[in-house]
């Protein structure tokens, strides 16, 4: 793999600062360019925004390679499925989103519908990421139901009225992020960005409520020091 960094004058590790800070925090571009300047790094907020567009994609590449190629040796218990509305300019369009058992998001996908088409697509490039779950869990939406019943697992389907709450609550950090965005202005750029954010906050999050407070330091220590090395 060549090296990313090698027409850049700026270290890696505060490219690595300034992606991270502005992709998993709800900050906007102005924002991280402050917490830069006090820690003695003087750079615009294009700059910042130039950082997260050029390395977001590589950095999220790398850490999902690295999931997926340990997850597919596990069993892909149950999935929780979920859409949400997304304004672009003004016209709605809709995020899906693909959720394990442990809350880790597996896969995002944009549309411009909601129907069975979209559902379709959506859960067939997850399968080919993931494989196939022992149950499924969705909202009642029809478009689940046409579409499962295209690939063959509509058996594997469960709806309820809180079954789906895990997909629900997986939403709230990116509509924070969303707010502090101030919205998307392309369908390219919304699906860019959930893709990267998707795979930042599955590096991040640890489930600090089910660990104790010395092994979420441990976790944490260590997810950082592998984001310190990406893209090496």
């Amino acid at each position: 793999m060549k090296n990313p960094f090698r027409y850049f004058k700026t270290s890696p590790e505060i490219i690595r600062l300034a992606v991270m800070m502005y992709v998993r925090f709800p900050l906007s571009l102005r924002q991280v360019e402050d917490l830069l300047h006090e820690r003695g790094i003087d750079v615009s907020h294009e700059t910042v925004r130039y950082w997260w567009n050029r390395f977001g994609p590589v950095f999220a590449s790398e850490i999902r390679t690295k999931r997926v190629a340990r997850q597919r040796n596990w069993t892909q218990w149950c999935w929780h499925l979920d859409e949400v509305f997304v304004r672009i300019n003004g016209e709605i369009h809709y995020l899906w989103r693909a959720i394990d058992h442990e809350g880790e998001v597996l896969e995002s996908f944009v549309t411009k519908r909601r129907n069975r088409a979209a559902a379709l697509r959506f859960m067939r490039k997850a399968m080919k990421r993931y494989g196939r779950p022992k149950v499924i869990v969705t909202d009642r939406l029809k478009s689940y139901r046409a579409a499962m019943n295209v690939i063959g697992n509509a058996d594997h389907q469960e709806t309820g009225r809180w079954l789906n709450n895990r997909a629900e609550n997986s939403h709230l950090p990116f509509r924070r992020r969303e707010r502090a965005m101030q919205k998307f202005r392309s369908y390219a750029a919304l699906q860019k960005f959930v893709s990267v954010h998707a795979s930042v906050h599955n590096h991040f999050n640890k489930d600090r409520h089910l660990e104790s407070r010395d092994n979420f330091k441990l976790q944490r220590s260590a997810a950082l020091a592998e984001w310190r090395q990406l893209a090496a």
